[in-house]
């Protein structure tokens, strides 16, 4: 069983103040959550770097990912080292992750740049049901959708600060391994628990 934080952006991203070295540093403190995805927006150009440094620690693991902008909202895709090629439409980039046994999470849906309601019309691996940054109305109507369309729901931070970083979690039913986790989420052996908000620096 493993705890993981899968939505987070690093300075990778234009937004967010959260170097690598401080993402490291805030997981290694953590008392149980060790596992990150690092979702940056519209880019994998930090993975490698990240995933590199990350590996002179035994207990972290880092899952490759980007957070893809698209007119219908946005997606997190699991799984990969490098962005999927353009048009970013959502019905390209839910194929990009099938055919690269990836995993397509649509992101706060009902925050901005969430698909809403349009999310029914995909055909997507999980729903984020709770995100960090949304407040609990737009969770609770993410659980809603994620429960009718008959998916898993996850949960990530969403962080941009240091201060955001694993606020939220995932319990999933896995090793310390990239592709059991994507294959854990994509038959939902995963759970939010009710302590999923807590901290536990």
């Amino acid at each position: 069983m493993i705890h993981a934080d899968l939505h987070l952006h690093t300075t990778y991203s234009d937004d967010s103040t959260i170097t690598p070295k401080i993402l490291l540093e805030r997981l290694l403190a953590h008392s149980f959550i060790k596992v990150a995805a690092v979702t940056d927006h519209d880019t994998t150009s930090g993975i490698s770097t990240i995933i590199k440094l990350a590996s002179a620690y035994p207990d972290i693991l880092i899952i490759p990912g980007v957070e893809i902008s698209t007119p219908q909202g946005d997606i997190l895709v699991l799984g990969t080292n490098e962005t999927p090629p353009k048009p970013w439409v959502a019905e390209n980039i839910i194929d990009y992750a099938k055919g690269n046994d990836c995993v397509s999470i649509i992101a706060h849906p009902y925050r901005e740049y969430g698909m809403g309601d349009l999310a029914r019309k995909y055909k997507v691996d999980a729903i984020e049901t709770l995100n960090g940054a949304s407040p609990s109305l737009a969770n609770k109507a993410a659980q809603d959708l994620a429960k009718q369309m008959g998916l898993p729901g996850v949960a990530g931070s969403d962080a941009h600060q240091p201060l955001e970083l694993c606020t939220v979690y995932t319990e999933i039913d896995a090793s310390k391994n990239v592709d059991e986790i994507l294959d854990a989420i994509k038959k939902g052996k995963l759970k939010i628990p009710p302590s999923a908000r807590s901290i536990h620096f």
